[in-house]
This record gives structure tokens, sequence and C-alpha cells, in this order.
């Protein structure tokens, strides 16, 4: 099948790449002439692991292709797919769907035929709706059939999450793109990938009720981690045993310093946006956005109580920047408002992150400075907090780390290690909803 692909971002480049992978014939179309130069020279502008491969494999085999130019992909086109920004818009948080409608009307005037129009971007119920009145209203002898195709990729693991999928969410109100749909997806669908084929609105729903939900699952365990520690009770140990239950599960149940990104932050917000449109409030997002807000600057409390209650003058190492590991993803990261927060306290950050850094400097405030390595980092620091849980950051040298620092204070807000392991290289040790290990002391090892 030969598709256009309207938004050359993150959405829009690996669907693309995947889709091109299958054999469909695929042009990526962006209005960003650098963007698209570099890509036409194989460099890749965001860091997702796998996908420079995929799109080098394609773009030779002569499948994946890249332009500015929208009318003759668009006219050429079976499937043209709508995979533009919807950023909070600023003032209200609804999601600005500026993109999609003018990216509707660009379509409207090139295709050629019949014609089915994806939209691939998250957007909210009704958007389909718009999006097909547009198309008409612009070019009344258009052909079409509007679809949601919602996208459900982590980022990091984009490529197998869009290969194997849990499901294919489909919505639509013509027949006509039915077949077309399922062809487009063809090799999952034979690889037993189910498409669940359901109205427009209910499709566009589906997307801001899966993310909504997982964001205020993260949020409750959180809160279970504050009520841990006000009781000596272990989150790791709760997060095991109500996970192992099947009608909750274990994934999205790690406590740490709130959700970050693309798409949790500002899909909750548009979310409890539409529905308070509708009179019909979610007081449960509601309540995991406030969480969510509050608790980034709570974690940055937690390190000034690690370094006994004042870190003015202090130099704090921050190991880990970008919103989760795998990604250079900076949006709504925690280390920007735990960062924030700190400096406002008088302290001092050198931070150091695998691929994140250049991604960060415009974001951080110009007095933040940067180290090449989690030791560099570490030297005369008066604390090391770990915020983003890089596997980098998994075995580290304590041993060199204690002998850099200026004292031996650990905060390690992802509870990659262990309170024993801390106690036996000699560091105050302060974790995340892990009851006694949370109040900073050393603790003596068993051996000891």
């Amino acid at each position: 099948m030969k598709i256009a692909m309207i938004g050359s971002g993150y959405v829009g480049l690996v669907s693309g790449a995947c889709f091109a992978d299958f054999g469909h014939s695929v042009v990526c179309i962006d209005k960003a002439a650098g963007k698209i130069e570099a890509l036409k020279r194989g460099e890749i502008p965001i860091y997702e692991p796998g996908l420079d491969g995929i799109v080098a494999e394609n773009v030779a085999a002569g499948r994946l292709s890249f332009t500015t130019d929208l009318v003759e992909p668009v006219a050429d086109a079976d499937m043209v797919f709508i995979a533009v920004g919807t950023p909070s818009r600023r003032g209200d948080g609804h999601a600005d769907l500026s993109y999609v409608y003018a990216a509707a009307r660009e379509i409207a005037l090139a295709m050629k035929g019949f014609t089915v129009v994806v939209t691939k971007s998250t957007v909210p119920v009704g958007t389909g709706d718009e999006v097909e009145r547009i198309i008409r209203e612009t070019n009344p002898e258009a052909d079409v059939a509007v679809v949601s195709n919602p996208e459900f990729l982590r980022e990091g693991a984009a490529i197998a999450d869009f290969k194997k999928p849990d499901r294919i969410v489909v919505g639509i109100e013509d027949e006509r793109a039915r077949e077309p749909m399922v062809e487009v997806y063809r090799p999952l669908y034979l690889n037993y990938s189910p498409i669940v084929f359901t109205s427009r609105r209910s499709s566009e729903l589906i997307k801001y009720a899966a993310n909504a939900f997982l964001a205020m699952k993260i949020t409750f365990i959180n809160e279970i981690a504050d009520l841990c520690e006000q009781v000596g009770a272990d989150v790791q140990a709760v997060s095991r045993g109500i996970g192992l239950d099947n009608r909750i599960g274990s994934k999205f149940l790690h406590a740490g310093p709130g959700y970050g990104g693309s798409c949790f932050p500002k899909d909750t917000l548009a979310l409890v946006k539409t529905a308070q449109d509708h009179g019909s409030a979610i007081r449960l997002i509601e309540t995991t956005v406030a969480i969510n807000d509050q608790r980034k600057r709570a974690m940055a409390r937690k390190v000034v109580q690690a370094c006994g209650g004042d870190v003015r003058g202090k130099v704090i190492a921050v190991l880990g920047l970008t919103f989760k590991p795998r990604t250079d993803d900076m949006r709504e990261a925690p280390s920007l408002s735990i960062i924030q927060a700190l400096q406002d306290a008088g302290a001092r950050i050198v931070a150091h992150d695998p691929v994140g850094m250049e991604a960060a400097k415009p974001l951080l405030d110009e007095r933040v400075s940067y180290a090449a390595s989690p030791y560099e980092a570490a030297a005369g620091a008066d604390a090391l907090v770990l915020i983003t849980e890089w596997d980098q950051f998994r075995a580290l040298d304590f041993g060199r780390l204690k002998e850099a620092m200026t004292a031996p204070v650990m905060v390690d807000l992802r509870n990659v290690y262990s309170r024993e392991d801390m106690a036996r290289h000699g560091f105050s040790y302060t974790s995340v909803g892990r009851g006694a290990d949370d109040h900073g002391e050393v603790l003596e090892a068993a051996a000891e």
C-alpha cells in the first residue's frame, strides 16, 4: 500500500519506518526542512534504540522516503496518516489541535480518489468528526473515510511495541475503511495481534482512558510509598504482593518521583478538560494530575532532608535527567522540578545523563553544570541523587564514589539499590517508600 505520513516526529517516524518494514511504500512528510534534510542524510532527530537501523534499511530498499512537499505523496496515497503534535494548549490545558486541523485542510486539497485518512495523533473525543467536516468543507468532492487509530508506543521500546502490540485499535464510521486498515496491519494480524474495531469516538477515548489509568496506577503506588514510610513498610514488597493479583498486575507499580514525558501529563490534563466540558468530571484523574504535580518538588524536600535539612551552598550530583531511560525526551521530566527546587534551596547542581544532557540544557538553569560520567558528577558532591534509572546506574562503584564525594549521601528515587548494599559501602541512604531506611541514617551492615 502507498502511505503518506504527515508528521515526522516520534510517532510519525517510528510508524512510517515500521510500515515500510512491513513492505508498504511510505513517504514521511514534515514542514521542518532541517529535519527532513537530516533524515535524508540518515540522521535521526530522536533517540530511539534500533530506529536508525530500520530507517536506513528501508530507505536503501526504496520503501521509505522523506519530503516537505505534501501534495504529490497525498495525491498518490491509498492511506494518509496524521501524526502531528497535539501539545497542551497554552492557558487552558486543552489539547492544541491546530496542527491536526491544518493537516486536514492540506490533505483535502491534495487527495485524489478514495482515500483513507487516519488520525494517529492523540486527540480528544470528537476530533475525527471535525477532521471529516474540514475535509468535506475544504473539498466537497472528496471521497474519504476518516479513521481513528491511536498509537500505544513506549519511548525506548517503540519498535517492539509497534511490531508486537497488545492490540490495534481502529475506530471507523465508514465500512469502506475496514479492509484497508486490515491490509495495512496484515503482518501483525497474521501474528495474532488483535485488531479492535469500534466507533471513532470510542477509539479516541480508548487512548486517553488507557494513559489516564496508567498514570493513576503510578500515582497510586507513589501514595502507598508515602504511607509505607510512615508505618515502616516496604513499598516494593507491597507492590509485588498486590501486583501478583492478575486483576491488578505488576506493571506501573514502581514508586518514584512521579510520571513525566510527552504523553501522560498532557493526556491526563486533556481528558480532565474534555470531561469538564461535557459535564462529566472525572475526579480520580483530576486528583492524579494534582498529586503528580506536587510530588516532584516533594522529592526535592526528601533530598534536603537527607542532607541534614539544609542544602544551601552544597553540591548535589544528579544522575539521570530524562523522564525515563532509553530516550532523550525531557518533556515534563521530574528532574526539571527537582533540580529547580534544589536550586531554590541554594544547592549547586552537577548533572549527568547518558543521552539527555543536550536536550536538558535549554530547559535548565544555566548554573547547572554537566559531567561526562557519574564519577565526574560525584567529585566533591555532598549528595548523590538518582532520578532516572538508566542501566548504566545500576552497578555503580560505590567505593570510587565515596572516595570522590565530600559526604557519602545517596538519595535513590527509583529504589535501584538496597539499604544493605549502601550500608556495606558506608553510605547514608534514602529511598522511596521503604520504611526505616528513608530517614537518611547510615545503617550498619549485618556483618559488622
